[in-house]
């Protein structure tokens, strides 16, 4: 192939690293409203009264809006394919806030000096409640966080409001109770695991006007254009004809704009006034006032029999949603949808539980979507039965592992189309040195050790999301690819264009890309839940397929020559036998010009009934101070199966990327709260993300497989590659110094404390 599995440079790569994209911000034109956001200063409140006089006869403030201004109708702010499984409980503004951070009042002026007075102006009085601060203690607790009796579920999620219950989740096969009992070996542990912040460079922007028709246009940093359009449609009660979304260049997500956050306040400004506004998040807010990945905690009991089969695996727990349910019950289900079926030997599998509301910011979609969590709590379960059987890790995973063509209780007999885990791990080890170095090597005070954990994850939502494409030949002969996928520094818009050139055997320097713009874009559902490269990449080939199934009945008209003897060579199509020809640009100059004729294009739309998964095995080699309890990141060695790599430089760009975020999810970040549920955590100052220093060396090598369902044999690589350094880097530090920490982050108090205790045990 010519460019499927070349590492083409990113087609934008000399741009950004020149300064030349626009972000949302630089599109703003004079004149331009800034719009501020008061914010609770509790927890758990219900606003008695709101004075904003003072504020309005302020000289600069265009407008001041409370919950009295705006529409009272639910909605969500997850960006999901409708009917959304999230709970619609929001409002614009409401009368209770239900954390430190929800929106209290809206205020509009001429610049940010004015508006930040202005919030100054406004008086609120607030009856403070009792809040829910920690998920052990959300269910049943005496305060609800939400009292309201207008909540609405499009599906039946297991909400019980008055219990705090988000939603609930149970999917069993077999007798668990029944396995277990009957297993040689049992294992039982508990974990939590933290929030963590997203963190991208680019915080929540978003700038809004009314075209010359009067149509609401919104240009902002998001993953999800045709989602926004349809919550903004809800929550102002405008009709979706009447708004325009437009994703510009986007400074990083990682699944924080899968959620609508900022986009609805200078939305409704701009419709009160008819004036452009905008809102940009500072660091702070964007900290205490968007959304974190979710916390969780789960008991895991895991059996097998004395020959290293895993037959039972039982998950329970729950998760913490925080003050609102984005994103809450499908987070809870891939906790255990993409873990539990990687072990198929199991006679048994359970997961269940409840993600539950409290008065802390609100979880959402982060890079791993609940896999990572899952896959923490099950994997480490593994490493602790591979040590009670006496079996190496490895070989406990390589025995018990689906393999391709395989099926488990979790398929219902839909057998698996690609697989390379095994040989992932094996080219794991050996990059490692795994047999050289199991469990540890001691070392002038220190000790090295080794840990390691495999993980799966979803190549899109299947038999849901469906993405869209169009292509167009233009008059000159070159190509304008459309689709509604967002590029927020990934490098798909690269990569799609790399599978349409593949399809139209032409350069890529004969495309243009247009991406995401609900006016001109075919529909996309965003770039969340790894979909890009196979969802929007299907749409795309099979586009181009078209459109070059219809560039050669063109030719062979011209030509008088029957279509099974045309052939497409590089801008040119070619008679076989004669070898008559007539260029592209000739072709498309043809069939713009006289009457009767077409432009020629294409369009295609792919969903798929399945979500192929991509797999990884990780391997962590660490250095413990057994005087301080640091744990020093030593080595990394990702082997990852993502189908056929189309472009193995911004694969493993990506993969290093998802590395370093689970390295900090494992050894340093988390989302901390005071005792009157204040984020603390709210910069750079007091959240700690790894630094290069911090994450030692990183390998990413690939092992390769075909899947039959996906672009040129192709599954997604974004969101798997996060999932194991936590599992792993635990492995490693109890193979070190002998404890167990399975409260994440592992920190060196965590680990000095647990050999305080083994040393008095």
């Amino acid at each position: 192939m010519k460019w499927v599995g070349k590492s083409v440079a990113k087609i934008d790569g000399v741009a950004i690293a020149t300064g030349k994209p626009l972000y949302t911000e630089d599109l703003t034109v004079p004149g331009t409203l800034t719009v501020k956001l008061l914010r609770s200063p509790h927890a758990f409140a219900r606003i008695r009264s709101i004075d904003t006089a003072a504020a309005k006869a302020l000289e600069g403030v265009e407008c001041v809006l409370t919950y009295q201004d705006v529409p009272q109708v639910r909605f969500t702010k997850a960006g999901q394919s409708y009917p959304e499984p999230s709970p619609y409980d929001r409002l614009i503004l409401d009368q209770w806030v239900r954390y430190v951070g929800d929106e209290v009042a809206i205020v509009a002026a001429i610049d940010e000096k004015t508006a930040l007075k202005a919030l100054e102006l406004i008086k609120v009085d607030y009856e403070v409640l009792e809040p829910v601060l920690d998920l052990e203690s959300a269910i049943d607790h005496p305060s609800v966080v939400h009292p309201e009796n207008d909540l609405h579920c499009n599906f039946p999620i297991g909400l019980e409001k008055d219990r705090n219950i988000a939603s609930s989740h149970t999917s069993e096969y077999g007798d668990v109770e029944a396995e277990l009992s009957k297993c040689d070996v049992v294992v039982e542990e508990s974990y939590r695991t933290q929030a963590q912040a997203q963190a991208m460079m680019e915080t929540f922007r978003t700038f809004t006007q009314l075209d010359h028709a009067g149509r609401l246009v919104v240009i902002s940093s998001t993953q999800i254009p045709f989602h926004v359009r349809r919550q903004l449609a809800r929550a102002l009660q405008i009709s979706a004809t009447r708004i325009r979304v437009i994703k510009p260049r986007i400074g990083g997500g990682f699944g924080a704009k899968q959620t609508g956050v900022s986009e609805v306040y200078p939305a409704i400004v701009t419709l009160k006034t008819g004036k452009p506004a905008k809102i940009v998040y500072e660091r702070k807010e964007t900290f205490i006032a968007s959304n974190s990945r979710h916390a969780t905690q789960f008991t895991v009991r895991m059996g097998a029999d004395r020959d290293g089969f895993i037959r039972a695996i039982d998950i329970q727990g729950c998760s913490d949603t925080g003050a609102y349910g984005e994103h809450a019950p499908t987070v809870f289900a891939v906790i255990g949808d993409k873990t539990l079926p990687m072990y198929n030997k199991t006679r048994a599998a359970r997961f269940s539980g409840h993600a539950v509301y409290t008065n802390k910011l609100p979880g959402g979609a982060l890079r791993g979507y609940g896999a990572t969590q899952g896959t923490f709590v099950q994997e480490c379960t593994v490493n602790k039965l591979a040590e009670a059987l006496g079996m190496d890790p490895t070989e406990l995973r390589l025995r018990n592992l689906i393999r391709e063509g395989e099926t488990c209780l979790h398929y219902k007999g839909k057998k698996l189309g690609s697989s390379a885990l095994h040989r992932c791990i094996e080219k794991g080890k050996e990059l490692i040195g795994w047999n050289e170095k199991f469990p540890c090597v001691e070392k002038d005070g220190k000790v090295r050790a080794v840990g390691m954990a495999v993980t799966m994850q979803g190549s899109g939502i299947a038999n849901i999301d469906t993405a869209s494409a169009e292509i167009r030949l233009g008059d000159d002969g070159n190509y304008l690819l459309l689709v509604g996928s967002t590029d927020m520094g990934t490098g798909s818009d690269t990569i799609l264009l790399q599978m349409a050139a593949e399809v139209l055997n032409t350069s890529m320097d004969h495309f243009t890309i247009h991406a995401a713009d609900t006016d001109v874009s075919p529909f996309d559902p965003g770039s969340y839940a790894s979909s890009t490269t196979y969802v929007t990449g299907m749409a795309v080939k099979q586009a181009a397929e078209e459109l070059r199934k219809k560039i050669l009945e063109q030719a062979a008209l011209v030509l008088e020559a029957p279509l099974a003897e045309m052939d497409l060579e590089e801008n040119r199509c070619v008679h076989s036998l004669t070898g008559k020809e007539i260029t592209v640009a000739q072709i498309a100059a043809q069939s713009v010009v006289g009457p009767e004729r077409r432009q020629l294009s294409a369009y295609a739309t792919f969903g798929s009934p399945v979500s192929p998964p991509p797999y990884m095995a990780g391997f962590a080699e660490v250095e413990v101070d057994r005087e301080t309890g640091k744990v020093s990141l030593v080595d990394y060695v990702a082997v990852v199966d993502c189908g056929t790599v189309v472009n193995p430089n911004l694969a493993r760009v990506q993969a290093e990327g998802g590395i370093v975020q689970g390295i900090g999810m494992a050894l340093f970040e988390e989302v901390q709260y005071d005792s009157r549920g204040n984020l603390q955590s709210n910069s750079f100052m007091t959240y700690k993300i790894p630094g290069r220093k911090d994450v030692g060396k990183i390998r990413v090598e690939f092992e390769p497989s075909h899947e039959p369902t996906g672009p040129f044999g192709a599954k997604s690589i974004g969101e798997v590659v996060i999932n194991t350094p936590a599992p792993a880097i635990a492995a490693a530090v109890y193979n070190a110094v002998g404890v167990r920490v399975t409260d994440l982050p592992i920190t060196p108090e965590k680990v000095f404390m647990g050999m305080q205790v083994l040393s008095k045990s």
